[in-house]
This record gives C-alpha cells, structure tokens and sequence, in this order.
C-alpha cells in the first residue's frame, strides 16, 4: 500500500478541511442537531463551480469528438485523393494505349494505300516505257537512206509522258507527238 493515502475512503488527509455539514463517522443516521436546509427546487441545481466543471468537460468533449473527426475526415481525404491519382493514372494510360493503336492501324491503312498507288503506277509506267522501246527499235531498224528515217525522243515528268517521233521521208517530214496522262494521286 502507498504511504500517505487514507486507508479508508472517508478518512480526510491534513492538508484537506473537513466538510462541515457531512458525517464524518461510519454512522449513516443523520444527527439530530444539524439542519437540513434542502428545498425541494433545489434538488437538481448544481453549485456554481459544479456548473463550471461540467461545461469544461462537455466543451473538452466536443474539442475531442471534432478532433478525431477531423482526423477521420482528413484521413478519407488523403485516401479519396490517392485513389483519384491512381484512376486518372489509368485513364491516361489507356487513352495513350487507344489513340497508339488508332494511330498504328491508321498509319497502317495510309502506307498500304500509298504502296498499292505506287504499285498501279509503276506498273502502267512499265508498259508505256515497254511499248516506247518497242516502237523505237521498229523504226530504228527501218532508218535507211533510200526511204528516208525516224528520229525521236521522250521525256517522262511527275504527271505525263511526252512522246515525239519525227519520220523524214520522201514524201515529206511527218511528225508525231502524243502526250500520255500518268494516273497519280490528287
């Protein structure tokens, strides 16, 4: 047992005034010298600074109670906050994964139809080339001094070949020129 404590609950310390108006005895009968001032009225009023005591506690209570709720508040805020980082983190990466696949199949589509175009193209310049050469060398053959020659050239641009024969004769110069359209994207 500490030292200094009173072994029993009414015994009073030195430094503490003995109430004047309680029983200090163990007898629980009231003596019959001592006056009862009560009134009935009076029965729930608490003494002032009983009063006081009990609007400190009710004031320190909701000090405690609006401080843990701002606590819990803050705690949800800080986790709603993490939570709207991390589902924009995802929306960003799969907006950045749909506009690379859109981009790569448009891509895609923009080269296969360039190829296809300058494949047609190449191939229709191909023939044109093929059947100059062709008429070329049938005239050249045929270029003698008796019957007169063929001289001509050509010239292939971005949009149009350009054909020019020139067949001296006899009879007199003749002259062709056929301007062929090459197919090309617009």
């Amino acid at each position: 047992m500490e030292t200094g404590q009173p072994k029993n609950v009414n015994e009073h310390t030195k430094d503490e005034p003995q109430q004047v108006g309680k029983p200090t005895g163990s007898s629980s009968a009231p003596r019959t010298s001592e006056k009862k001032e009560e009134n009935p009225g009076n029965q729930n009023k608490l003494p002032t600074s009983n009063l006081a005591v009990v609007k400190i506690q009710a004031w320190w209570r909701g000090a405690l109670v609006r401080r843990t709720l701002l606590h819990a508040t803050l705690g949800a805020l800080v986790i709603q906050r993490w939570w709207k980082q991390i589902l924009m983190k995802l929306q960003e990466k799969r907006r950045r994964a749909a506009l690379e696949t859109f981009t790569r199949e448009e891509w895609a589509a923009v080269r296969l139809q360039s190829w296809v175009r300058m494949w047609r193209i190449r191939l229709r310049y191909c023939r044109l080339l093929h059947a100059v050469r062709i008429i070329q060398a049938f005239w050249r053959c045929h270029s003698c001094a008796s019957r007169g020659f063929i001289k001509g050239h050509y010239r292939v641009t971005a949009s149009q070949l350009y054909l020019e024969i020139e067949i001296l004769l006899a009879s007199g110069p003749c002259i062709v020129t056929e301007c062929i359209p090459l197919p090309i994207k617009q």
